[in-house]
């Protein structure tokens, strides 16, 4: 019964402590995904993003990363949209690191007015890698030719069922150099003077977040339940804000809805999903994760 008055007195006079929301970005950033490998990319996390920054009353948005890295674009939209979501809502930003925030994941992190670890998380990996597999071998020996028609004369760069070519990796190179350059620049412009005079700093190598907090790259130790607490009060509440939900309970988006080629849909996804469960495992792998 008392809930039920509680409800009709001005915040200002209430006695209860206040409500934070936590966005939690955790997974390997890619564009995509499905119900076998759920992704973490903008058009997943842009509503629960909104639907934080929109508490009113809440002093701070907390996000919560736990991320190996994946694609720049994705990490970089969903940096941008944290924040002019801070600017547009005059909040300020605490974002929690986990498990790890490395390349991809440090971008995102950057969107974080603070950046506060575990001594044992891992931060940084400053850099840019493309990777992939070359089968032209593979193919003479099973006697199979491959066979490509192209309008332009580089539609088949970087093939790998063709031999590597020195002018195809320079190109690659090229545009590696621009992205680690926007990183870099972007750790520049939001780290500033805190980053200690390092060179390894943007070499691509990754540390424990107490080393982090040495090199600049984070703010400090602690974590999120306490830290809150601690700043706000003991009376202060985390509310998790999760992705929504459509009709019948089902994350949106990544719905698949029935037809009649479901079953081969379904199968065609878990083969997919299975490929790329391997490559996301790796990625956690290289962290020691």
């Amino acid at each position: 019964m008392a809930g039920f008055w509680t409800r009709w007195i001005p915040k200002r006079l209430r006695k209860e402590g206040v409500t934070i929301p936590v966005v939690r970005l955790h997974g390997t950033i890619m564009a995509g995904g499905s119900q076998f490998r759920p992704a973490l990319n903008l058009a997943n996390v842009a509503g629960s993003l909104e639907r934080a920054f929109s508490r009113k009353d809440a002093p701070v948005v907390a996000i919560s990363i736990n991320s190996p890295g994946g694609s720049p674009v994705q990490s970089r939209l969903i940096y941008q949209r944290i924040r002019a979501l801070a600017e547009e809502k005059n909040k300020r930003v605490l974002v929690f690191v986990e498990d790890v925030a490395a390349s991809g994941g440090y971008m995102i992190a950057l969107a974080g007015d603070e950046i506060l670890v575990d001594p044992t998380s891992i931060v940084g990996s400053i850099g840019v890698v493309s990777g992939g597999f070359g089968f032209p071998e593979l193919l003479k020996k099973i006697g199979v030719e491959r066979r490509v028609y192209t309008a332009g004369e580089n539609k088949v760069i970087l093939d790998p069922f063709q031999p590597e070519k020195e002018g195809d990796i320079e190109y690659l190179k090229t545009l590696q150099f621009e992205i680690h350059k926007i990183f870099i620049d972007m750790v520049k412009m939001r780290r500033g003077e805190r980053l200690a005079d390092d060179a390894t700093i943007f070499s691509g190598l990754f540390w424990t977040g107490l080393r982090g907090v040495d090199l600049g790259l984070v703010d400090g130790i602690g974590e999120m339940r306490e830290v809150l607490k601690r700043r706000y009060g003991p009376k202060t509440r985390l509310e998790l804000v999760g992705a929504s939900r459509g009709l019948f309970g089902r994350r949106v988006p990544g719905v698949l809805f029935g037809g009649a080629d479901r079953g081969g849909e379904i199968a065609a996804s878990a083969a997919a999903g299975l490929a790329a469960t391997l490559e996301d495992r790796a990625l956690w792998s290289r962290y020691g994760l």
